[in-house]
């Protein structure tokens, strides 16, 4: 990652350029719902701001994951899932997707959790491979789960333990 970005969690007045992020970032690769609208609030009591981090270069934000309670049974509150994460288009491939979810797996596991799950779409390849390099592993797979332009996709389940937080693979 460049030395000139910084992870830093999210303050509400980010939401605008979240949404603008977000809306930037939405295509039917990474997405299976509707596009957002541009006035639509981004945090509220399902999505609180304590649970997004920021990547951050100068004074704009480039990237965003955000991370919340697999559910809300106590049994099961050691797990986390990342709910998403998106990397302003200019600003991929430069190992920021990879630096914010290594950190949301640090605040995670500072915070008591002892594993992170998450869900991809499975045509989006360089999310998944971005995944399976930060030490993620596919759990399971619901075969054509959504119907997307016409094509059937799999919804694929991801998951990683940080009891240990180990180096990510090497690709």
């Amino acid at each position: 990652m460049a030395s000139d970005v910084v992870i830093r969690p999210a303050r509400a007045e980010d939401e605008r350029e979240l949404v603008e992020l977000l809306r930037s970032a939405w295509s039917r690769v990474s997405e299976p719902g509707p596009e957002r609208p541009a006035d639509a609030a981004l945090f509220d009591e399902r999505h609180p701001v304590e649970d997004f981090l920021v990547a951050e270069r100068g004074r704009r934000i480039v990237g965003y994951i955000a991370h919340a309670p697999a559910s809300p049974l106590e049994s099961n509150r050691h797990v986390r899932h990342i709910q998403g994460l998106a990397v302003l288009g200019s600003a991929r491939g430069s190992g920021i997707g990879q630096a914010l979810v290594e950190a949301v797996c640090a605040a995670a596991r500072a915070g008591g959790a002892r594993r992170m799950n998450l869900r991809v779409l499975g045509h989006n390849l360089p999310a998944r491979q971005l995944y399976l390099r930060c030490g993620f592993a596919v759990v399971g797979v619901l075969p054509e789960e959504f119907l997307l332009d016409g094509a059937y996709v799999d919804d694929v389940w991801m998951s990683r333990s940080l009891a240990d937080l180990h180096e990510p693979a090497q690709p």
